[in-house]
């Protein structure tokens, strides 16, 4: 059966990282979504098979939004569809023409989804930023780290996929539950910063109980208590340690040969720094391959560290098809799980302006006027 999004039709104004993101989850999930790009400066060359994953399940139609035709095209097909998302700066899809006011106009029940790091407003909201500095201010990256050290940046996880990309797909999902109930569309601000700090929810609730110090590696979560850390094996890999609970913890103690009478109590903090030496030189003493066999089958919260090359091939992962090959690549399938109506992977993504004439038919636009669209250089 067909996605849970199946029949939602979606215009994606294209963007990179977040927004594309946020279009992947809904495309995978069936909504059927034409991505309009620019075919200029495309960074696959024709005929090369795209490698953006971001850009998988739906198809690219090539586009001028600098061409008055185009703006018309992109007008009307928003009166056929149930969502226009965009990701430019604030103030750029006003000035092309295809903004909240132009699109509500044209389908007042249209949900109009818009993803920057700052937001539509605020003091920073026409400074350009990545990643780093949108969860820089939302106090996400500070606790990053070790102890004695500077704030790690989590790759780009935080702010455009975390606190952005899915964001931005909740926020979308749900203005469209109310615009089928209402009749009235909405446009939806997805901001970085705000949703990296949403995502801090739960240490600013630590905080308030008095649990969560402000020196980065002092606390249970941040590397700074011995039972939630990473210990380098013999074999210079890794394990993944994070057992909180007690029981948790004790079945760690055994596995590692160690007598938890001998040593200060798990939650003890006075002696977190001595266990995390006591550990350390303990899973020094085996591969990671010994640990894992060691605590398989255990509930000790205790597993190995894979690199992104090795975790498609872990049992779990293949029994759960966590990863999946579409078109010899293999990739993140989609997620989560639907009982009725389980997401696909629908195709590989396409070439900017690949599928051009065959989605726009499919959005009933007749052959002839994609002619007149493509000679006047709106479309290619």
């Amino acid at each position: 059966m067909a996605g849970p999004l199946s029949g939602i039709k979606i215009i994606e104004l294209a963007g990179i990282g977040p927004s594309p993101y946020a279009c992947m989850l809904l495309a995978d999930a069936g909504a059927d979504i034409l991505r309009f790009e620019r075919t200029s400066g495309a960074m696959v060359p024709e005929g090369m098979p795209n490698w953006d994953l971001l850009n998988r399940s739906r198809r690219s139609v090539g586009i001028d939004l600098k061409n008055p035709d185009a703006i018309s095209l992109l007008l009307e097909l928003v009166a056929e569809a149930d969502v226009v998302i965009e990701g430019f700066r604030p103030g750029v899809a006003e000035r092309l023409g295809v903004g909240p006011e132009a699109c509500l106009a044209a389908n007042p029940a249209v949900v109009y989804g818009r993803m920057t790091g700052w937001g539509q407003d605020g003091v920073l909201a026409d400074r350009a930023g990545h990643d780093i500095n949108y969860i820089a201010i939302s106090g996400a990256l500070w606790p990053m780290g070790r102890s004695g050290d500077i704030p790690v940046p989590p790759l780009n996880l935080v702010g455009d996929f975390g606190g952005g990309g899915m964001m931005l797909a909740f926020g979308v999902t749900s203005a469209l539950l109310s615009a089928r109930t209402t009749g009235v569309g909405q446009v939806v601000d997805a901001a970085m910063t705000d949703g990296s700090a949403s995502l801090m929810t739960m240490v600013h609730a630590f905080k308030t109980a008095g649990l969560w110090e402000e020196e980065r590696g002092a606390n249970m979560l941040d590397t700074g208590a011995h039972f939630y850390e990473v210990y380098e094996t013999k074999d210079a890999k890794f394990m993944s340690v994070g057992a909180i609970e007690r029981k948790f913890y004790a079945e760690l103690m055994a596995g590692l040969g160690l007598d938890p009478t001998d040593f200060p109590d798990q939650m003890d903090r006075s002696g977190w720094a001595d266990m995390k030496r006591v550990f350390a030189e303990r899973f020094a003493t085996k591969t990671r391959d010994e640990w894992t066999a060691i605590f398989e089958g255990v509930d000790a919260c205790t597993l190995p560290v894979l690199s992104p090359f090795e975790a498609p091939d872990h049992p779990h992962n293949v029994a759960r098809g966590t990863f999946v090959e579409v078109a010899g690549v293999v990739q993140p399938g989609p997620a989560p799980r639907f009982s009725v109506t389980p997401s696909e992977i629908s195709k590989p993504p396409s070439n900017a302006g690949a599928d051009t004439d065959e989605a726009l038919a499919s959005w009933g636009v007749p052959a002839d006027r994609i002619a007149e669209l493509r000679a006047a250089g709106a479309v290619g």
